[in-house]
């Protein structure tokens, strides 16, 4: 049944993720930890003459009986509140035995207790803290006095209520914040595929154009053409204008309202040994390797530039001072970029190289989309020395 899932979860399941803490938490990791453990400590050994006392235990016993009940407030200031109310709620029967009215637990066990009760009723679900509510007001009922048991059950749905408020307003908090990370980089996937298409525009109009002016020149530089091949290329010629008027509409479209059109060329793979020395001018101790023979698609040359651009500016923003490898490399099949930095030097300087080799996309993901769009791959990681590697390889076969 549905409502005994919660029930399973809280007898067998796992504990719940615990909350990422707040940066401002520190002081309480430094000090509050330490503090809280000699707190502990000296609860155990003051709850323990309770033991020794009105309960008449043996030594050893009373000792075992502190350790049972001050481990599950370890294990719930671990992170762990069902394993820890696992290990307490047993203990409320076993404590209890001979015990002394109205209470019959100990005060330590009391303070322990309600600790190990909070810590599940903040941390788990609403169906595991009702569950560990009702269970827990059944030691209440049975060893406790009228009065008494009713306001322990009132404290304790108290603490469950409050604890599933802000249980509650913690999920949702993750919930959004979540959705909000996917938004963001399902946004900048889109943003960076409509920049793309921007750039690529002056790619396909310039074959576009190309195609229009050949068809219109054939009948001009072919003599003897037949007429049905004179309307061909006259078709032909048509059709270009008709798509370079239809991808000037579709780059309307495609740009907001605050951007212009760009004044410059797109640039391409001749322009990756300008991008480099630029670099070096601004501070960054990079190299340039490879040759690439010339001729090669514009759209593997802008793609290929963009990676560059972008791969400095990350080398120059995360691991400033430290040196950077560009290469080059061409197949009859792809073309092969590879940035390669190492690790972090001195970064005085390395704000003026991310100003200077900036580009317009979104890191790893703009380069991911790039080679995407060519049919190509990307490759990231860390290396073993500390450094990072980019390395693209675009396709240049027909087809790809």
């Amino acid at each position: 049944m549905e409502i005994l899932g919660p029930l399973r979860r809280l007898v067998a399941g796992p504990d719940p993720r615990p909350p990422s803490p707040p940066p401002r938490r520190r002081w309480f990791r430094v000090y509050g930890v330490p503090l809280g453990l000699l707190a502990l400590l000296g609860l155990g050994l003051t709850d323990a003459q309770y033991w020794l006392g009105p309960r008449h235990l043996p030594e050893p016993v009373a000792v075992a009986m502190e350790v049972l009940i001050l481990v599950p407030v370890l294990l719930t200031v671990a992170g762990r509140p069902l394993t820890a109310w696992r290990v307490a709620y047993p203990m409320l029967f076993v404590g209890a035995i001979g015990g002394l009215q109205p209470f019959p637990w100990s005060p330590g066990q009391i303070a322990a207790f309600l600790l190990v009760f909070a810590g599940v009723a903040f941390r788990a679900g609403s169906g595991v803290n009702a569950w560990a509510t009702a269970l827990t007001v059944v030691p209440a009922f049975v060893f406790m006095g009228g009065d008494n048991a009713w306001g322990t059950i009132f404290l304790l749905v108290a603490i469950a209520l409050a604890g599933d408020l802000v249980s509650r307003r913690r999920r949702a908090r993750e919930e959004l914040a979540e959705l909000t990370a996917v938004e963001q980089a399902r946004r900048a996937v889109l943003e960076e595929r409509t920049r793309i298409a921007r750039e690529m525009h002056d790619v396909v109009a310039h074959h576009m154009s190309m195609i229009a002016v050949q068809a219109e020149t054939a009948p001009y530089r072919v003599t003897g053409l037949p007429e049905p091949a004179e309307a061909e290329f006259a078709s032909i010629a048509t059709a270009a204008r008709s798509a370079l008027t239809d991808m000037r509409r579709l780059l309307g479209v495609l740009r907001a309202d605050t951007d212009e059109a760009p004044l410059t060329p797109q640039p391409g793979l001749a322009d990756v040994a300008a991008l480099v020395e630029k670099a070096a001018r601004a501070g960054l101790e990079v190299t340039l390797a490879g040759e690439v023979p010339p001729g090669l698609p514009e759209a593997t040359g802008l793609a290929a530039y963009r990676i560059v651009q972008e791969a400095l500016a990350n080398a120059a923003r995360h691991a400033p001072g430290g040196p950077v490898r560009v290469l080059l490399r061409a197949t009859p099949e792809a073309l092969t970029v590879e940035v390669r930095n190492g690790p972090p030097g001195n970064g005085r300087e390395q704000a003026a190289v991310g100003d200077a080799v900036s580009g317009p996309g979104h890191g790893l993901a703009g380069m991911r989309e790039r080679a995407t769009l060519l049919g190509g791959t990307l490759e990231t990681g860390p290396q073993d020395d500390g450094g990072y590697r980019v390395a693209a390889v675009l396709p240049l076969t027909a087809g790809d």
